[in-house]
């Protein structure tokens, strides 16, 4: 949703007669440009408040106060009302104002703790309910009290857009060059490349990272592209439930995997120009369960890299919160941040931890909330997000998410085959700057039947610290020396790895 689309939807909210409408943000500067432009259209005045300054008309908003004025610090700041900084006395105030106004109120969730605060948000509500007047409440996390909330409406402001963050770059490139003589080369394909880059960030966020990458160097260019993904990436870890794989360093390769790899090729069709004038749907996503360390995270990487998309993991662990709604509003946020960047690719590893069983028994059905939501979005989405899920335990995973057309198509990784094996050996000897050319695959992939590829890999650095310590080269004796001390999972699991595998290979398509 661009900048227009908002100003629509949040004056139908307003002509609608919401009197209290609820705004989830920490971006005060768009809703402030946001508030301007739909005032500015219904012919409104707009107030705003803080608790440190009361309420005052915004600038450029004709209104004759009733009391006495007091001039907040600063040049060209707008006048506050007197008396107006405690929440009570300013809703008292807002209640005397004799004709219509939006009335902003910043951080004013947590005095609704105040029974007599609750008391008179609900007879403004009752007046508002039936005039042109609405206040708009915003702040990080909202939660409104029974009392208010059914007159209440969640406005959602999504992520700046491609057209607002052009805007930005266009503006920090300004002051960058007038105010600190900067040298500007950015022009045509690298200019969309870098507002691309943006994607995700807040205006503000957007903002910092574009002059820290010039300014560490004296000038922005198209090398900065990096820099700005680079912080990214940093301020998904630190903020989100998502961690970001850039495009650039995603180095994944993935031995076998024929099945899939020719799947993928024909899906990305549904990615191109050709497909969106026949109205075919992008792909929504694949599903793919097998033995543990058999590489079906390497797959999810691999896809990222091979479509050259960011790949961004939901981190599953941080998705549960122990208070009430804040598990559903990571989810959404992290789905939002997601639809944001797109096209992308979301993995989402080991699903059955997020939405397995989801009974809704012993967390007030958190589990199954979380379930439904993800299936509606997987089911209704629009934005181009293809999912990757993994699972290594096929029971946990509730029937409904193995119905067909949940997902475009479900795999299943068993353990690699010989020729697998010994495309695995090559790429992690080669990764280890390891001469392939010096190891005999045919009796290493004979003595690593049974083994995963994460065993296979295991073994190799076991292999190559034994070397070092030792002196000596690796050698195609030390490792079938080193699998032989390893005991593998289709052994030591044998009876759990034999029932996945009755049972995926009758059900799902082979990934190898």
């Amino acid at each position: 949703m661009g900048f227009l689309d908002n100003i629509h939807s949040l004056k139908t909210f307003i002509c609608a007669f919401h009197p209290i409408i609820v705004i989830e943000t920490v971006e005060e500067e768009r809703v402030e440009a946001l508030l301007r432009e739909v005032v500015k259209d219904l012919h409104m005045p707009l107030f705003e408040w803080t608790v440190n300054l009361g309420l005052a008309p915004t600038p450029g908003t004709k209104y004759a106060p009733r009391t006495n004025e007091y001039a907040r610090p600063g040049a060209n700041k707008p006048i506050a009302f007197e008396n107006t900084a405690d929440p009570l006395d300013v809703l008292k105030y807002i209640g005397e104002i004799e004709r219509n106004g939006i009335f902003w109120l910043k951080d004013f969730a947590p005095h609704l703790e105040d029974p007599k605060v609750i008391r008179e948000v609900r007879e403004l509500a009752d007046i508002y309910g039936v005039v042109n007047s609405a206040m708009v409440l915003t702040g990080e996390s909202i939660t409104l009290p029974k009392a208010i909330a059914h007159d209440a409406v969640y406005f959602e402001l999504t992520l700046p857009d491609g057209d607002e963050l052009y805007q930005t770059l266009s503006e920090v490139m300004r002051e960058l060059k007038v105010r600190h003589k900067l040298t500007i080369t950015l022009q045509g394909e690298e200019l969309n490349q870098f507002v691309h880059a943006l994607s995700g960030m807040t205006l503000k966020q957007a903002r910092q990272a574009i002059a820290y990458a010039a300014l560490v160097d004296g000038e922005l260019n198209g090398a900065d592209i990096l820099k700005v993904i680079h912080r990214k990436a940093q301020i998904l870890r630190e903020e989100s439930l998502l961690e970001l794989f850039p495009v650039e360093e995603n180095t994944a390769k993935l031995g076998g995997f024929v099945g899939l790899k020719q799947w993928l090729k024909r899906a990305q069709v549904g990615f191109s120009t050709a497909a969106k004038r026949v109205n075919l749907p992008a792909p929504k996503g694949i599903l793919i369960v097998g033995v543990q360390g058999c590489g079906k995270s390497l797959a999810a990487k691999t896809i990222a890299r091979e479509w050259q998309l960011p790949l961004l993991k939901l981190d599953a662990g941080r998705l549960y919160n122990k208070f009430i709604g804040e598990s559903e509003k990571n989810f959404r946020q992290a789905i939002k941040l997601a639809e944001s960047m797109a096209p992308a690719v979301l993995w989402i590893d080991e699903i059955e931890k997020s939405f397995g069983n989801p009974s809704g028994d012993g967390d007030g059905g958190l589990s199954l909330r979380l379930f439904g939501s993800f299936l509606t979005w997987l089911q209704e989405k629009s934005q181009e997000v293809f999912v990757v899920a993994t699972a290594n335990d096929l029971l946990q995973l509730p029937p409904e998410l193995l119905r067909k057309g949940r997902f475009d198509e479900i795999f299943f990784v068993d353990l690699p085959n010989a020729q697998e094996r010994a495309a695995i050996f090559s790429i992690h000897l080669t990764r280890h700057r390891q001469n392939v050319q010096e190891f005999d695959l045919r009796i290493l992939v004979t003595a690593a039947a049974g083994y995963s590829g994460a065993e296979i890999e295991q073994a190799i650095i076991a292999g190559l610290y034994q070397a070092l310590y030792a002196q000596t080269p690796l050698t195609t004796e030390a490792l079938v020396a080193q699998m032989k001390s390893t005991v593998p999972l289709s052994v030591s699991r044998r009876e759990d790895v034999e029932k996945l595998r009755a049972i995926a290979s009758e059900r799902f398509v082979s990934a190898r």
